[in-house]
């Protein structure tokens, strides 16, 4: 434990953490051509064709929620052996195996999607869930007793769900000396008043409420009409916004309306002209 002094905190690097959610087809993960940074891409999507030929960056594919804990834990430089970490003990991980992988030169983490990536989770919480209860529940599909066990089941699921998506969020969080962009879908419902209401799409409520905490950034990518009466992308940034958009911005520098370009952006949060 130590004492920063306020001279070494203002010389610390510390990287942005920011979501940029959007409705399909806006062209969030064509993002990652707006960045002039050293970026990694995180593909939780398979989803990289918009970008096949006009970004030269370099991609990992993550395909099992196992992988993305790893990453979390190699990229923020913590140990998943403890169970301290994601409160399992049986979670064997071995950071020598990963020797090859240099993520040095890597300024930015840019994580294509989070809704995906809660969708890997999800799954892999179901899969931790006891085979024996699953029997019961095959064996007495209308006892009352299986319909309770049915219940407790997705308790547990749910609550293993937002336990392993704080955590992993926590851990992407405190990579001090990167930037970590996460992109994902933008849900919106209509209630009975016809009021529109816009959620970021991730599995769990928990995950959804707890987001905005976490990240120093939250950004709606939405299409804008100019005073040319063109349509274009612009991202919104403040919490309070004519839309009602899901949005935050910590570093209090950004406008309600910004440019769709990511370089621009992180460099306006970083206090740059």
């Amino acid at each position: 434990m130590k004492i920063i002094s306020a001279d070494e905190r203002l010389k610390q690097h510390t990287g942005v953490k920011l979501a940029i959610f959007g409705k399909y087809g806006l062209g969030k993960t064509s993002l990652l051509k707006t960045l002039d940074e050293p970026t990694l891409c995180l593909d939780f999507e398979a989803g990289l064709l918009a970008v096949k030929d006009c970004w030269d960056g370099d991609v990992i594919s993550v395909r099992g929620w196992e992988e993305a804990r790893e990453l979390a834990c190699l990229l923020g430089k913590v140990s998943a052996g403890s169970p301290a970490c994601y409160g399992f003990s049986n979670f064997c991980f071995n950071p020598a195996k990963y020797n090859y992988l240099d993520f040095s030169k890597y300024q930015c983490i840019f994580i294509d999607s989070i809704t995906f990536a809660s969708k890997l989770c999800l799954h892999w919480c179901k899969n931790q869930i006891d085979p024996q209860l699953k029997k019961i529940e095959a064996d007495k599909a209308n006892d009352e007793r299986s319909k309770k066990l049915e219940r407790s089941d997705n308790w547990a699921i749910y609550g293993l769900l937002a336990t392993e998506m704080s955590v992993w969020l926590n851990i992407l969080q405190h990579i001090t000396d990167k930037d970590v962009i996460f992109v994902g879908l933008l849900d919106s419902s209509t209630d009975s008043y016809n009021r529109m209401t816009w959620l970021p799409q991730i599995e769990g409520a928990k995950t959804t409420l707890e987001l905005p905490g976490i990240l120093d950034e939250v950004i709606s990518m939405i299409p804008y009409k100019n005073e040319q009466g063109e349509i274009e992308r612009k991202f919104v940034c403040k919490t309070i916004n004519r839309g009602g958009f899901p949005a935050k911005d910590r570093s209090g520098r950004l406008d309600e309306i910004e440019d769709a370009d990511l370089g621009k952006l992180l460099k306006k949060i970083k206090g740059g002209k």
